[in-house]
């Protein structure tokens, strides 16, 4: 008895889907329970489990992989052994080789897609019915022929998709040669084809690795960037060099206290988004990315609002040396709430800044130079201060995350009254 395949409704108001691909072969032997295709829903990819058993048939004019199908339409059959399908049976004399032109399929060759189950299962060899009534569905796929393309997993053709990889060209590592999600991803990123030496990161660099990662994808980030007035920072600078040598704060402990000083002014930016929901910090701890030699490190400043511009300086000299050294300790890098990265050292002017989870925003620091500036009807030279701002979108929206940077501008302008 000829069982028939059909598409199932994945949801109440599922009306059509689009179907993703055959993880069968024709002419496979499929038992009760087998995964059989992948169909798309409204929401997400379904693997549609067979409720029967049978030699699996597909219908000539069954929807191809990306193609949309109705619910309720018919795909195929499951057949019995020697069964030739429904659709076959009324037409049998027409697909006869001497009205059709084809020769009948032989041995290890081609097998036309017309061709009944028992045509096909000929084509496979000459073992006895009984025997392949019984065989494995391992023995059942390694006999298939390979008519359509091979399987390949949902994920799979995500995969390939975003990283450009053509799935005829890979070998599949899954099931009968289906094609898995690692195996697209080993042709992404071939290591053993790169001219050079592959070393195992250490610790530190895969915990770096990790939470750069989840910073974008287990966020909304979004960036903006702008320019600052920096003249006034500059005169600041220069004054405590004067009287302090160099000990004296600089460009990055002055941006923190205003960071912080903004940031208590204005708390839309000094929290957090968790699965119980959106957390407001009651502190205004800064994090501050330094450089070091087992890689990138945040040590936290805690209560930078409530510190005097001189003791935030000692603070930050002091923990960046620490993490230079090595010498950081857990507590040193937790709990912060706002994260600072400056990369105007370097000559970088914007760049866009990864969110230190949990936290809802980082600053991007860039350079702070001299450059032509619109002065009224005038064209003069200015210091221009370079800015990122990187935010979850889950946790603020764009337009109070704008007025925040602009007020950070407006301090960064005239520094002198929120610095004393």
């Amino acid at each position: 008895m000829a069982f028939e395949i059909i598409v199932p409704r994945l949801g109440w108001s599922m009306d059509e889907g689009t179907f993703v691909d055959w993880l069968k072969s024709e002419g496979e032997l499929v038992k009760a329970g087998d995964s059989l295709f992948v169909l798309e829903g409204e929401k997400a990819e379904q693997e549609v489990e067979s409720f029967d058993s049978g030699y699996l048939y597909i219908l000539p004019t069954a929807a191809a992989p990306g193609e949309t199908v109705a619910v309720g339409a018919v795909l195929g059959y499951l057949l019995a052994d020697g069964e030739e399908p429904p659709a076959a049976q009324s037409s049998a004399a027409s697909t006869a080789p001497t009205s059709s032109g084809r020769s009948a399929p032989h041995e290890g060759g081609p097998v036309d897609r017309a061709a009944g189950p028992a045509a096909r299962r000929r084509a496979r060899g000459s073992a006895p019915a009984s025997a392949r009534t019984v065989e494995s569905a391992e023995s059942a796929e390694s006999a298939a022929p390979v008519i359509r393309d091979r399987a390949v997993t949902p994920r799979a053709r995500r995969a390939a998709s975003r990283a450009g990889v053509d799935l005829k060209t890979l070998v599949g590592s899954g099931r009968n040669g289906r094609i898995r999600e690692r195996d697209v991803l080993a042709a992404a990123n071939p290591a053993t084809q790169l001219d050079g030496d592959v070393s195992s990161p250490s610790r530190a660099r895969l915990t770096i690795a990790q939470r750069m990662l989840a910073g974008v994808t287990e966020t909304a980030p979004v960036t903006l960037t702008t320019i600052a007035d920096g003249a006034q920072l500059v005169a600041l600078r220069e004054q405590g060099k004067a009287s302090h040598g160099e000990s004296a704060p600089t460009y990055n402990d002055m941006l923190i206290k205003l960071t912080a000083a903004t940031l208590r002014d204005h708390t839309e930016l000094n929290r957090a988004w968790s699965p119980e929901g959106l957390v407001q910090f009651r502190h205004v701890n800064i994090a501050v990315a330094v450089d070091s030699p087992v890689g990138l490190m945040a040590p936290v400043i805690r209560d930078v609002d409530q510190l005097p511009l001189a003791e935030v300086a000692a603070r930050v000299r002091e923990a960046a040396e620490r993490a230079r050294v090595g010498r950081m300790q857990g507590d040193e890098l937790a709990g912060g709430t706002f994260t600072i990265s400056n990369l105007g050292v370097y000559g970088i002017d914007h760049f866009t800044p990864i969110i230190n989870l949990p936290q809802a925003a980082i600053l991007g620091v860039g350079r702070l130079c001299r450059e032509p500036v619109v002065e009224g009807d005038q064209i003069a030279i200015g210091w221009r201060l370079y800015l990122s701002l990187t935010f979850d979108h889950r946790a603020i929206d764009g337009a109070p995350a704008a007025r925040w940077l602009g007020e950070l501008c407006r301090r960064i302008a005239a520094p002198r009254d929120w610095l004393g």
